[in-house]
């Protein structure tokens, strides 16, 4: 299965560095060598690997490599200057590929700019859109919120009985949020705070599509609000996590507003299977959001919308700070939500949607699209 972003990487790389970021185990190796198999001599080193690590320091892969490919490079100290010097003398025919944790994210914004010289492509899990060709579009959601659409499991799923899919799938997740925990985590905070970083990340995991009170979260913790929002941010850089900000004209105003919270792996969260589904929602429009902004340089983000009279919508789609799209999620509930008849009377050029997942026939009514859940996910972009 080519991933989405495969022929975008193809092309960027005729023309400038390609960073690929992402969560842990979303595929970004995996990737990395299927591009590989496009080229004639191209060649992979990993930083973890000791051979690889004293032929990156001296330079010495193939003279005829005509792609390199960097695997968690930015473990190396000054790599940033590095890739600099190597991507400024390299050959006419020479293209370079950095894949790395989400930390290289993080990393990639501090210390010495590498402006013009890289594109960046932020890889997601699994979608609705990239499966279709081996499950219906309703299946796939459903396993979404079993087994997650981070590759390993999910694919599993496909080849497995119920059962045995599902107890690799909770083998694997309990695996995976170990090493973040014991790996990532640290790397950002100090050991005694891995505590307190660990307990709120469990408590966040029954606070999904709520808006994050820092000051209720730090009263249940015993830390301060300060401190909570900076271990939010540790997991929202190690992509175990994202944050929406409500949409509101005044840019300033949004912000001080609290954000809604989502995790990358919808069924990591606890939970009924509608809150499941928000947070399924959630990480498409992000991952169409993202995609469209780093392939084609359109500026569009995701937001929710709330009022001071508390009418909320889940979701807003924004391009150049104006709202598109308003979309509310419901498992089974199909009489449309006031909410969105409230807001559809204040944005005229704005689409309002609601996604139902247990839904046979869409409907228009009044304005409103009523709308099956996972056949309108597998019309975005990604």
């Amino acid at each position: 299965m080519k991933r989405y972003l495969y022929a975008n990487i193809l092309n960027d790389l005729s023309n400038k560095m390609v960073f690929i970021t992402g969560p842990r185990q979303v595929g970004k190796t995996y990737l990395a060598k299927e591009i590989m198999t496009e080229f004639q001599n191209p060649q992979y080193l990993n930083y973890d690997n000791v051979l690889d690590q004293k032929i990156i320091a001296e330079q010495s892969w193939k003279r005829n490599a005509d792609l390199i490919v960097f695997d968690e490079l930015h473990k190396m100290k000054n790599w940033k200057i590095y890739l600099k010097g190597i991507f400024d003398t390299r050959k006419n025919n020479e293209s370079i590929l950095v894949t790395g944790s989400a930390r290289l994210d993080t990393f990639r914004q501090t210390g010495e700019s590498l402006a013009g010289r890289y594109h960046h492509l932020r890889l997601n899990p699994f979608s609705v859109k990239e499966v279709s060709e081996s499950i219906s579009a309703y299946n796939a959601v459903e396993a979404f919120h079993q087994f997650s659409g981070f590759p390993e499991p999910f694919l599993n799923s496909l080849n497995k009985n119920n059962i045995t899919a599902v107890e690799f799938s909770n083998r694997w997740r309990n695996q995976y949020y170990t090493d973040l925990v014991r790996e990532d985590i640290l790397e950002f905070g100090k050991l005694q705070e891995l505590r307190a970083i660990k307990n709120l990340l469990e408590m966040l995991r029954y606070k999904v599509g709520s808006p994050i009170s820092y000051k209720g979260l730090a009263e249940d913790l015993q830390i301060s609000p300060t401190t909570v929002k900076k271990y939010i941010e540790i997991l929202e850089s190690l992509y175990i996590v994202f944050l929406i900000k409500p949409f509101h004209k005044n840019i300033a105003r949004s912000i001080l507003k609290e954000p809604k919270l989502y995790f990358f792996d919808s069924s990591y969260i606890v939970g009924d299977e509608g809150i499941k589904l928000e947070n399924t929602v959630a990480l498409h429009l992000l991952k169409h959001t993202q995609y469209l902004y780093d392939t084609k340089g359109e500026a569009i983000s995701l937001a929710y919308v709330k009022t001071k009279e508390k009418k909320e919508v889940d979701f807003v789609i924004v391009k150049e700070g104006k709202p598109t799209d308003f979309i509310e999620v419901k498992l089974t509930n199909k009489t449309i939500s006031p909410n969105l008849y409230y807001f559809a009377n204040r944005f005229e050029n704005a689409n309002f949607i609601q996604l139902v997942h247990n839904l046979d026939n869409a409907q228009h009514k009044n304005g409103i699209d009523l709308l099956n859940a996972s056949n309108w996910l597998i019309s975005l972009s990604a």
